[in-house]
């Protein structure tokens, strides 16, 4: 791509483990690519010298924690001609979001954190960024896969609109020709969860434990009275579900609950 064609590209991250940023520096092999093929105007975690000048693309991973987050998220919004959630705490909040929208977040805040004053921060109960700002389009992932990432870029700074699985991951256990976990009686949401992390968990014989967000049709009251049939308390069912969804299964939990 000649030089005058590059788009300007920035890589921010909020409440979260850097998790989705590491897993592109660690990329060796496509990272030299990735790195020529645009401007990366701001990348705290590879570069010291970054701006705020505006963006054709804005990368964002992790959830908003404070209002000063929320603050700066609006700002990177307002500058940045396309906004892009990355990893499983920016599209969903993550597992600091697992009881979002259940009552008592300031009891828990300080159960944790104790009455102290913060003079820097304005503590908001932790959600994923489209609650504050438009989204144009979300790579899950806990963390990103790094093929899956660097497919949707390749297709983004083109101006075209990157397409990922729509499947649970069941499908790609099927395709391993894995044992089903649920039929053992283990708690495992992978009919639940969206694809793309290639089955890992459960090819080792682990369950999925949901942490690329819920898949779009995903039938979650089958789920609830299967594990509740198979003898799982609902406390469990409820605490497994919230893990990792954040935002992306409260309406389904209320539907079946009525409160959460």
């Amino acid at each position: 791509m000649l030089e005058n064609q590059k788009k300007d590209v920035g890589l921010y991250g909020f409440t979260g483990c850097n998790g989705d940023q590491l897993t592109i520096i660690h990329s060796e092999d496509k990272l030299l690519d990735f790195w020529q093929s645009v401007h990366i105007k701001s990348f705290s975690l590879a570069k010291s010298d970054n701006d705020d000048s505006d963006l054709d693309i804005a990368l964002v991973e992790g959830s908003i924690s404070n209002q000063e987050q929320a603050e700066h998220m609006k700002e990177i919004r307002k500058r940045s001609k396309k906004l892009i959630a990355i990893g499983n705490c920016a599209c969903y909040g993550g597992v600091q979001a697992m009881e979002l929208g259940s009552k008592g977040w300031d009891q828990r805040f300080r159960k944790v954190y104790g009455d102290a004053f913060f003079e820097l921060r304005t503590p908001i109960e932790s959600k994923p960024i489209d609650v504050f700002v438009d989204v144009d389009f979300y790579i899950p992932g806990c963390p990103i896969n790094a093929d899956q990432f660097f497919y949707c870029f390749a297709h983004l700074i083109q101006d075209h609109v990157p397409t990922i699985p729509d499947h649970p991951v069941c499908a790609e256990c099927r395709w391993r020709e894995n044992d089903c976990l649920l039929l053992k009686g283990i708690l495992c949401l992978g009919p639940l969860t969206a694809s793309g992390c290639n089955a890992v968990c459960p090819s080792h014989n682990l369950p999925c434990l949901g942490c690329w967000g819920p898949v779009e049709e995903a039938n979650v009251s089958s789920e609830f009275n299967l594990l509740k049939e198979k003898g799982l308390t609902q406390e469990e069912i409820k605490r497994r579900f919230r893990m990792h969804n954040g935002s992306g299964i409260i309406k389904p939990l209320k539907k079946i609950l009525g409160v959460l």
